[in-house]
């Protein structure tokens, strides 16, 4: 089975949207015969997870259900986002289910930041008890969409800050924290206690077009390649700016408990069934080297 050199945490990948993904019992047979030890689920993780367990692969994480209205101005949404989550969350935790993923994306992103950060807390203190009693985690992904909360250290101090709960983690990226210009391994050593789940992905920042259209604002003429900025792009580990070996290192240091899962999002990889299964590949040899 892949594992990293340091600290020697098994490596899986999260179950994208190709055809040959979404074959659950090919992408299984797969993925099992090639050594990788669990995969990532999306909001299905409630049907999907006792079919991976019973195919000998674990489950790394699942998003949880409902994202947006947890953070809808409108409280009867938040309601029924609440006892939604909560349901999905108790039927997932039966079949040992601990990480549920999602990004902190407010319904109306037009509305002030702070305002939708008041909103998401209170939705939180509702939930956050309840994972406390199964032993289970959100995993706050910081990939900076429109409106996204908590992907920087100013609003991950202030989430700790007001819901202390050691049920709210991270799922450590460190692809959006390079693309924000956010050094991930100072991240890493500032919010270690909280990383729950790691994805394994990079990003390369291009110096050329840094040049060319700065960081502030779109291109006039230019259309930005798949999984791509104008400065930057989302690459395989290895093949952007991250410093995996330091960050397994800090993790290792900090006796991180969970794993490495792969997160294929590289225009050189993904479209065809031959090369997306290159890339993860390649993905977890880099990784197994670290």
């Amino acid at each position: 089975m892949f594992q990293t050199r340091t600290g020697g945490w098994a490596i899986g990948c999260r179950r994208g949207w190709s055809a040959w993904q979404r074959d659950l019992a090919g992408c299984l047979a797969w993925a099992k015969a090639q050594g990788f030890g669990f995969l990532d689920l999306g909001r299905d993780g409630d049907t999907l997870a006792p079919q991976v367990l019973q195919a000998g692969l674990g489950v790394g994480s699942v998003d949880l259900l409902l994202w947006n209205e947890m953070m809808s101005p409108d409280a009867g949404k938040r309601q029924d986002a609440f006892a939604r989550n909560l349901a999905y969350v108790q039927t997932c935790a039966k079949v040992g289910v601990r990480n549920f993923f999602l990004v902190m994306l407010p319904e109306k992103p037009e509305l002030p930041r702070a305002e939708n950060f008041a909103t998401l807390i209170s939705s939180l203190k509702l939930l956050t008890p309840e994972l406390d009693k199964l032993g289970a985690h959100l995993v706050i992904e910081g990939w900076p969409g429109p409106g996204a909360l908590c992907c920087t250290p100013e609003s991950l101090r202030a989430l700790f800050k007001e819901i202390p709960s050691p049920s709210l983690g991270i799922n450590y990226d460190p692809s959006h924290l390079l693309r924000m210009g956010i050094d991930p391994l100072r991240f890493l050593h500032e919010f270690v206690s909280r990383v729950y789940h790691v994805h394994g992905k990079d990003t390369e920042i291009l110096s050329e077009g840094t040049y060319e259209f700065g960081t502030e604002q779109p291109a006039t003429f230019t259309k930005a390649p798949p999984f791509s900025g104008f400065a930057w792009r989302y690459t395989i580990p290895g093949h952007g700016c991250m410093r995996w070996p330091c960050a397994l290192e800090i993790l290792r240091q900090h006796h991180y408990q969970g794993a490495i899962s792969i997160e294929l999002e590289d225009k050189n990889f993904n479209g065809t069934q031959e090369s997306e299964q290159t890339g993860l590949l390649l993905s977890a040899q880099f990784l197994q080297g670290c």
